[in-house]
C-alpha cells in the first residue's frame, strides 16, 4: 500500500515509483526541488535575512498560485492520469529558484540555474505530464512572483566618510 505524502509535496512532485520513471523525468523531479533549495541555501550562506524572507514570499506565492490554478482550471494531462496539468508545478518550482537567484544575486549567477530550470520544463513535456503551455505558464508565474517580491542583494555599500584627517567616500563590498 502506497503511503500518503503531505498534500503539498505529493502535488508538487506528483510522485510515482522512481523505477517507473525515465531518467529525464527523474532528473526533472530532482531539479524541481534542488533549484529552489540552492537559492534558499545561498541566502543562508550569505547570512542574508532579507533575501531569505523574500525567497519565502516569492516561492510561497509561486507554489500557491500554481496549486490554485491546477484546481481551478482542471486541464487533463497529456498522459490522461488526472486533470491537474495546468500549470506545471515542477517548472514553477524550478524557475522560482532560478529567478530568485537572477533577481537577487544577478544574471551571471543564474545562467546555469536557468538552463536547469528549462530542462525541468522540457522533462515534463518529454515525460508526457504537461503540455508546452503548462510549462510556459509555470515559468511565467515564478518569474512574475520573483520580479514583484524580490529585490537585488545589497552587497555594495557606498557612504560618505568624514573624520578630522579625511573626507571622502567609503566603498565596501560584502563577499
Amino acid at each position: 500500500m502506497k503511503k500518503l505524502l503531505p498534500f503539498s509535496l505529493s502535488l508538487l512532485l506528483n510522485l510515482t515509483p522512481l523505477c517507473a520513471k525515465s531518467n529525464t523525468e527523474t532528473l526533472g523531479d530532482i531539479l524541481a526541488v534542488a533549484l529552489p533549495l540552492s537559492a534558499y541555501g545561498t541566502t543562508i550562506y550569505n547570512q542574508d535575512n532579507e533575501g531569505e524572507s523574500q525567497f519565502y514570499t516569492s516561492y510561497g506565492i509561486t507554489i500557491a498560485t500554481a496549486v490554485v490554478l491546477k484546481y481551478a482550471i482542471k486541464e487533463e494531462r497529456p498522459d490522461k492520469s488526472n486533470n491537474r496539468s495546468f500549470p506545471s508545478g515542477h517548472t514553477a518550482s524550478a524557475f522560482a529558484g532560478a529567478g530568485f537567484i537572477h533577481k537577487h544575486y544577478g544574471l551571471k549567477y543564474a545562467v546555469v540555474p536557468y538552463i536547469l530550470a528549462t530542462y525541468t520544463g522540457y522533462s515534463r513535456v518529454h515525460s508526457n505530464k504537461h503540455h508546452t503551455h503548462d510549462v510556459i505558464a509555470g515559468a511565467t508565474i515564478a518569474m512574475l512572483s520573483n520580479w514583484y517580491f524580490v529585490e537585488p542583494y545589497k552587497n555594495l555599500t557606498i557612504s560618505p566618510t568624514a573624520t578630522s584627517e579625511f573626507q571622502g567616500v567609503k566603498v565596501s563590498y560584502k563577499f
